[in-house]
C-alpha cells in the first residue's frame, strides 16, 4: 500500500509499504485524509530532535472503520467515519499515575517517534478512536483543535477572563476557538492578517497585529491596564515567551504550547512579584477531544478559511518541498489518501 516517507531532511517520496497486521484489541482503519502540521514542516527539513528516519508522517487523521476488532464503543461499526489520537502510554510513568497521559514520559505520537498515517490503511487500539458527526476535513481538524483546546483547559480558561494567545497558526486557532467556546474575551496576536482574519471567526473579539501595532499599548488599552487574565503562548519565539509573562495580569496564568528553538533569559522577578502560574501544555486528553468535536458539530470553528490546500497523496511530497520554500504561504495543508 502507498505511503509518504521522509527518508531524510528535504527528501520525501510515496512508497510502497506492507500492509498492517491488526492486533485482537485493534481496528483496521481505511485512512481517508491526513493533516499536515508544523512538526510535519520542521521533520522534513530535518529540524525535530524526536524523528529518526525514515519515517511515514501524519497523525491528524480522518478514516473509515474496515474491521472493528474487539473494544469498539457502540456508536462505532463498519463504515464509520472517525478521527483518532495519535499518542501512546504507559501506564506505569508519573503522569500516567496521575491521570495525565498526554504527558507520559514515553509517548510515542504518529508520524514521530513511530510511523504516522500518511498511509492508505492503519491499525489502531479501540480507546484512540472517536467518533463524529463531521466531514472528513473537520475530522482531521479534531487533534491539532485538541493541542489548543488542552492548553486553555491547563489555563483555566473560564467565561470571566480575558485571554491573549501569541499565535494564529494551528495550535494557535485551537486555543483561540477553545477560549472562546467557553465563553471568554479572546486577544488574538500575529503579523499575519489573513491568520488574523481567521482568528477573529473563530471567536476573538480583538485582533493585534504585532508588526503593525505596540503590542502592550493595544493589550492595556483593551484589558484597561491591567493585562490579560490568561497568554496562551503558541508561537515558540524567545521573544513571546518573555512577551507572555511581562504582559499578563498579577495573578494571571501563562501557559506554553510552543517549543522554543534557543534558551530563553526572562527578568525573574515578574514570576514572584505577579505570583503568576506558569504552566506547560503537551498533546491532549480523552476529554479535550470530546469538547472539539463538540465545537465543531456546532460549527463554531471556520473550516473552510482554516485549510490552505488540498492535494492528493501522489503529491504530497512535491507539496512538502514547496511549503518547506514557502512556510508562510499556508495555514494548514491536507492530504487526500483514499
Amino acid at each position: 500500500m502507498k505511503a509518504v516517507v521522509v527518508e531524510g531532511p528535504g527528501s520525501a517520496k510515496v512508497v510502497e509499504i506492507p500492509e498492517p497486521n491488526p492486533g485482537v484489541h485493534e481496528t483496521l482503519l481505511q485512512v481517508r485524509m491526513v493533516g499536515l502540521c508544523g512538526t510535519d514542516l520542521n521533520t522534513f527539513r530535518g529540524k525535530n530532535p524526536l524523528v529518526t528516519f525514515p519515517r511515514v508522517l501524519g497523525h491528524e487523521v480522518a478514516a473509515t472503520i474496515l474491521h472493528p476488532g474487539s473494544g469498539l464503543s457502540g456508536d462505532l461499526h463498519v463504515g464509520s467515519d472517525v478521527t483518532l489520537a495519535p499518542y501512546t502510554a504507559c501506564g506505569i510513568c508519573s503522569s500516567c499515575r496521575r491521570g495525565r497521559p498526554n504527558a507520559c514520559r514515553a509517548n510515542q505520537t504518529l508520524g514521530v517517534q513511530r510511523d504516522g498515517a500518511l498511509t492508505e490503511r492503519i491499525a489502531m487500539p479501540a480507546e484512540k478512536i472517536y467518533a463524529a458527526q463531521l466531514s472528513l476535513r473537520e475530522l482531521c481538524l479534531v487533534e491539532p483543535l485538541t493541542v489548543g483546546f488542552h492548553a486553555a483547559a491547563r489555563g483555566r480558561v473560564s467565561k470571566d477572563d480575558t485571554v491573549a494567545v501569541f499565535g494564529c497558526g494551528g495550535v494557535g486557532l485551537g486555543a483561540i476557538s477553545a477560549a472562546a467556546f467557553r465563553g471568554a474575551r479572546v486577544i488574538a496576536i500575529d503579523m499575519d492578517d489573513a491568520k488574523l482574519e481567521i482568528a477573529r471567526k473563530a471567536g476573538a473579539s480583538h485582533l493585534v497585529h504585532s508588526s503593525k501595532e505596540d503590542v502592550h499599548l493595544r493589550l492595556s488599552e483593551i484589558t484597561n491596564s491591567h493585562g490579560p487574565d490568561c497568554v496562551i503562548e503558541a508561537i515558540g519565539l524567545p521573544q513571546t515567551f518573555r512577551a507572555s509573562v511581562a504582559e499578563v495580569a498579577f495573578t494571571g496564568r501563562v501557559v506554553y504550547i510552543g517549543y522554543a528553538k534557543e534558551p530563553v533569559a526572562y527578568e525573574t522577578s515578574l514570576f514572584v512579584q505577579k505570583e503568576l502560574d506558569i504552566m506547560g501544555s503537551r498533546n491532549a486528553l480523552p476529554e479535550d477531544f470530546r469538547e472539539v468535536i463538540r465545537m465543531l458539530e456546532a460549527k463554531k470553528i471556520p473550516v473552510d478559511s482554516a485549510i490552505s490546500a488540498v492535494v492528493p497523496i501522489e503529491e504530497a511530497p512535491e507539496m512538502l518541498r514547496h511549503w518547506s520554500e514557502n512556510p508562510t504561504a499556508f495555514t494548514k495543508i491536507m492530504v487526500q489518501v483514499s
